[in-house]
């Protein structure tokens, strides 16, 4: 027959007490009464068939036996306390999953993201990237990071930031070719493209903005994801419109250098959308709070280095 496990109470009061070697101290302990605890130590001493204590003049021991058992109940308390302590941090922890574009993500939100571990460490997040239209019934998602007009139905909008593109290229292209003195000197330069759809600024809106007609904004390579497009601005092959919020790092790092004062204000914005029945969500709104803060700060930090 396979050997019980002893009761777990006279377990507990058997640790304390040769710890302490005082039936008194571990009474104090436990928050029980000495007689208690020898009346635990009988009732374990009796399971196992075994003494774990002897007295001699009066001063408690362990014996041989009780010496040798302790080491191991010791380490099977702390595996316990260590397991019931890694539960309760675990139970605090909340998974936020996320989708945003992904441009967004690798431009924009991956930089910042430290700070956000940094500040909410019980929030674990889980990030996925694409462009589509989200089905929050069908997918197992907390909310979406979307470039538009925010107007979902059944759905919360929060506006995180509002866009405004600008044109730009690397250091080298300009050491190549010069710096153009005005927006109608860039039809010698390589225009790039974004292709990811119409909602995206484009070459011949930025164009009309700055009064600007005799350029042909047809031609050039075009790119998609819109990453690519900033890539391959910053591997000189040409003046990208890119959306400003995305390169921030490689403007104030010297990857990318703007070109004229002009930027295209853009009527669409980035919103972060959730079922209106996760509105109450504190790992949500932790999250909204953040990028909201990060979007202002950036927003500041642009103005003073305009």
């Amino acid at each position: 027959m396979a050997p019980r496990i002893p009761p777990l109470n006279p377990l507990r009061t058997f640790e304390v007490a040769a710890r302490h070697l005082s039936f008194i101290r571990a009474a104090d302990e436990l928050s029980v009464t000495a007689a208690a605890v020898s009346h635990q130590i009988r009732v374990l001493e009796g399971s196992l068939g075994v003494k774990l204590f002897s007295r001699n003049n009066g001063v408690l021991a362990l014996t041989d036996i009780g010496q040798a058992y302790l080491p191991a109940i010791q380490q099977a308390f702390r595996q316990v306390l260590d397991a019931t302590d890694l539960l309760h941090r675990h139970k605090d922890i909340s998974v936020l999953k996320i989708n945003a574009s992904p441009t967004f993500s690798v431009k924009w939100l991956l930089p910042r993201l430290e700070g956000f571990f940094h500040r909410y460490p019980d929030i674990d997040l889980k990030l996925s990237t694409s462009n589509h239209l989200i089905d929050f019934s069908r997918e197992d998602l907390d909310l979406v990071i979307r470039y538009g007009h925010g107007n979902y139905p059944g759905m919360r909008s929060e506006r995180c930031f509002s866009v405004e593109a600008v044109p730009v290229c690397s250091p080298r292209l300009l050491a190549e070719r010069g710096a153009p003195g005005k927006p109608a000197d860039l039809q010698h330069y390589p225009l790039l493209h974004d292709g990811s759809d119409h909602t995206h600024p484009n070459w011949r809106s930025w164009f009309e903005h700055v009064g600007c007609h005799d350029v042909d904004t047809s031609r050039g390579p075009t790119f998609w994801p819109s990453h690519l497009v900033i890539d391959a601005a910053i591997d000189g092959l040409g003046v990208a419109l890119i959306k400003r919020a995305w390169i921030e790092q490689d403007l104030a790092e010297g990857r990318l250098v703007q070109l004229f004062d002009t930027s295209l204000p853009v009527s669409y914005a980035y919103y972060i959308s959730y079922p209106e029945a996760r509105s109450a969500s504190p790992a949500i709104r932790s999250f909204v709070d953040w990028v909201q803060s990060q979007a202002g700060q950036a927003a500041c930090n642009s103005e003073a280095a305009a």
